[in-house]
């Protein structure tokens, strides 16, 4: 646990300034993230190098298909995200607090070592929301950058621009998730709002980030027509047809099991639209 970055003390205790949510946190209590509490007029990161998921991954398995392909990377996790995807398939470790999981120490040197004593090109921060967890990736990011490792963030984007801005010299690819073009559907199935997600994506791709991006076409959500064809046409108006979109598969999970899976025949549908908008590659997950 050590002080966190982006906040600023109240008269009733600390506003979080990390990401869009600006959780006004009075003594003893968290934000949303469930990972930063407020302590003697200060903020504490509660989850600072308590990873609680380590593996090896294919670089792909991010996804990642056209930044550094057939490698793998040492992917990292802590607890916590500011997002509340009634989907997600990754609640047992994201939406829970740091001491409702197993974890295991480890400090971002030892990190950085485990990757270069594997032989490893790079390390992932991913499964949960890495912008929940901002001072150890941040801490690990450094590192790694000066031992000549890459650096790929996995998340859903919603955090604010300073954090985002200090940490982009050290980022060397990102997936990032929109969930929908429609920001009543990010308020009611996720707690968040859209337009600050497509605005880091744009940051991160002029920074020169490798960026792709993922959409998780969700049975009578958002895998309409209309919704689909948003995506592209937002793609190509800001000039991303380069970018790598990954059109994912939903499966019923957490608080969203009535839904039936994503008939295959939609996966191929929005990639088929996709490419007639331009978008060069498109890709196909969980299927």
């Amino acid at each position: 646990m050590i002080e966190a970055r982006y906040f600023t003390a109240t008269g009733d205790g600390v506003q979080c300034l990390l990401c869009p949510h600006r959780c006004r946190i009075r003594e003893g209590a968290r934000g949303i993230c469930r990972s930063r509490e407020c302590r003697g007029g200060s903020l504490y990161a509660l989850s600072y190098g308590m990873p609680c998921a380590l593996a090896v991954d294919p670089v792909e398995k991010k996804p990642l298909n056209r930044f550094m392909p057939g490698t793998r990377c040492l992917s990292l996790s802590c607890t916590g995200c500011n997002l509340s995807c009634r989907w997600c398939q990754n609640s047992d470790i994201s939406q829970v607090a740091p001491e409702e999981t197993d974890s295991t120490p480890l400090s971002p040197e030892a990190v950085v070592d485990m990757c270069l004593r594997r032989r490893l090109p790079s390390i992932a921060y991913t499964y949960t929301e890495p912008f929940t967890w901002w001072e150890y990736m941040y801490d690990i990011a450094a590192l790694a950058h000066d031992k000549g490792l890459k650096n790929i963030l996995v998340s859903a984007g919603y955090v604010e621009k300073e954090p985002l801005q200090e940490i982009l010299p050290y980022l060397d690819a990102a997936n990032i998730d929109i969930k929908a073009m429609d920001n009543d559907i990010y308020r009611k199935y996720c707690g968040a709002t859209l337009a600050p997600v497509l605005e880091n994506i744009l940051a991160m791709h002029k920074a020169g980030v490798h960026v792709e991006i993922t959409n998780l076409l969700v049975t009578g959500l958002n895998d309409s027509d209309g919704h689909i064809g948003k995506l592209c046409q937002w793609m190509v108006d800001n000039h991303l047809p380069d970018v790598p979109l990954h059109f994912s598969r939903y499966f019923p999970w957490y608080r969203m099991k009535a839904t039936g899976p994503t008939p295959a025949a939609t996966l191929i549908r929005a990639r088929e639209m996709a490419l007639s908008y331009g978008i060069k590659d498109v890709f196909l997950g969980n299927i």
